[in-house]
């Protein structure tokens, strides 16, 4: 059975049936707990004294950490962006680990970006060292993730496109909410991966409701397999397993015909496509298996215009 664990200013915690349950432990950083496990079993075992709905919840993933996400990763998303899944390599690309924020803080834009999109994602928790030329098996994967999380891959669209910029235009502060739990999964839950089912709406409405099995082109395994050529990760990491479609990016309805040119894609995009990110919208996004089996829990963040 998955456990869930939240995380306060002042405390960590056991999500139970009846609330949540405080974990004994003097760990201020998702790696240290992830190293007491104990602690976290005795807490699982105890009766949840406090509302869940009382805590201010933090992102259950500390920082600073590396944070690592995998471009262009299912096949919808790839199409939907005019591109071919045939002709698209695994790719890596960081962001900064200033940019995580909570599961229901608010998401700033800044003053300079105007096309503001969302991406949300399936988060892999590393629970242990994985050194460069570490060998990464289906039967070993659950060694070096500890856990899932939902995540939203925030991006700045008028940044990232005309940069070539994947860094600076998902770093900026606030733009990768996680959480709201750290779901601890063991290894027959990990093989569960492609029952997962990723949902976010946006003021209600539903803009992404995938499947991960038969959309995900890299999955965990092929991904840490090839990460793990040439980056190491710690216990407390996270990898970013991609999108599907349904993001305000899009090359349908608003590709200039011909040959693409970068201005009048963009300008398409500011004239035609109205599901940017605005101010005051309320972005919601959850991910679980169909049967609740494995539940990552819900986000809901506010989208502030600085």
């Amino acid at each position: 059975m998955t456990i869930s664990i939240l995380r306060t200013a002042d405390a960590w915690w056991v999500q139970t049936a009846t609330g949540a349950a405080r974990i004994r432990t003097d760990a201020t950083t998702t790696r240290e707990l992830l190293a007491e496990r104990p602690a976290i079993d005795a807490a699982a075992r105890t009766v949840g004294t406090v509302p869940v709905n009382s805590l201010e919840l933090l992102s259950p993933i500390t920082t600073p950490c590396r944070v690592v996400a995998q471009a262009t990763n299912y096949a919808s998303h790839v199409k939907d962006v005019g591109r071919d899944p045939a002709k698209t390599p695994l790719t890596f690309f960081r962001k900064a680990s200033g940019s995580v924020t909570g599961p229901f803080g608010d998401v700033v834009k800044p003053e300079h970006v105007e096309l503001l999109d969302y991406e949300l994602e399936i988060g892999l928790v590393i629970g242990r060292e994985l050194p460069v030329g570490t060998e990464v098996t289906a039967a070993n994967l659950a060694d070096f993730v500890a856990g899932l999380v939902v995540t939203n891959d925030v991006s700045a669209r008028d940044v990232q496109l005309p940069k070539m910029q994947f860094f600076e235009s998902k770093s900026y502060p606030t733009f990768t909410p996680v959480g709201p739990a750290l779901v601890l999964v063991d290894a027959d839950e990990l093989a569960r991966f492609g029952e997962l089912r990723l949902r976010l709406s946006v003021n209600g409405e539903e803009r992404q409701n995938t499947l991960v099995e038969g959309d995900i082109m890299f999955p965990p395994v092929q991904a840490l397999q090839a990460l793990s050529q040439f980056q190491k990760l710690d216990a407390g990491d996270i990898l970013l397993t991609g999108t599907p479609v349904g993001t305000a990016l899009t090359t349908h309805g608003v590709t200039p015909k011909g040959d693409l040119d970068l201005g009048a894609f963009l300008s398409a995009q500011y004239e035609h496509n109205p599901k940017y990110l605005h101010d005051g919208d309320v972005v919601e996004a959850g991910i679980a298996t169909d049967d609740g089996a494995i539940d990552l829990g819900v986000q809901r963040n506010v989208v502030v215009y600085k």
